[in-house]
Formats: structure tokens, sequence, C-alpha cells
């Protein structure tokens, strides 16, 4: 599975930095290193979302304080 995270300026902004490790950390801890790839991109074209996020091609817009949730129901439940 490839997460991609933007890591462009207005990403940033919206806290990519902190969405980037905290599902760094949840993969780690869920031992899915073999299984989802972590990259960053920059502008992925959705600014006005907060940070924007693909896995295996699908867009989603997640925040710092939305990332546990969608690291639990977009990455871990697929992997």
């Amino acid at each position: 599975m490839k997460v991609t995270i933007c890591i462009g300026s207005s990403c940033h902004l919206k806290g990519s930095r902190q969405v980037v490790e905290t599902l760094q950390r949840l993969v780690a801890e869920n031992n899915l290193e073999d299984k989802v790839e972590l990259g960053g991109t920059f502008c992925i074209g959705n600014c006005q979302q907060g940070v924007c996020v693909t896995v295996d091609g699908e867009f989603f817009s997640v925040s710092p304080d939305t990332a546990i949730e969608f690291f639990n129901t977009r990455i871990l439940a697929k992997a």
C-alpha cells in the first residue's frame, strides 16, 4: 500500500509534519513497515482542504487531529 502525504507549503501550514510523524509512528507500532510505504510529495492540488494524503491513488483530507482515525480506517483496516 502506498501512502503519499503532501509536504508543500499550504499543507505544511495545516500540519503535514504532524500527520507524517503520526503515520510513521503508527506504521511502526503496528509492524506494517513491509506493507505500507509512506512517501512525501509536493502539491497534490487540493490546497483548500486539509493535509492532502493519497492511499493507492485515492485522495483524502487529513489533519493532525484526524490522523489516528484516518490510519485506523484507511490504512490499518486494509493492511
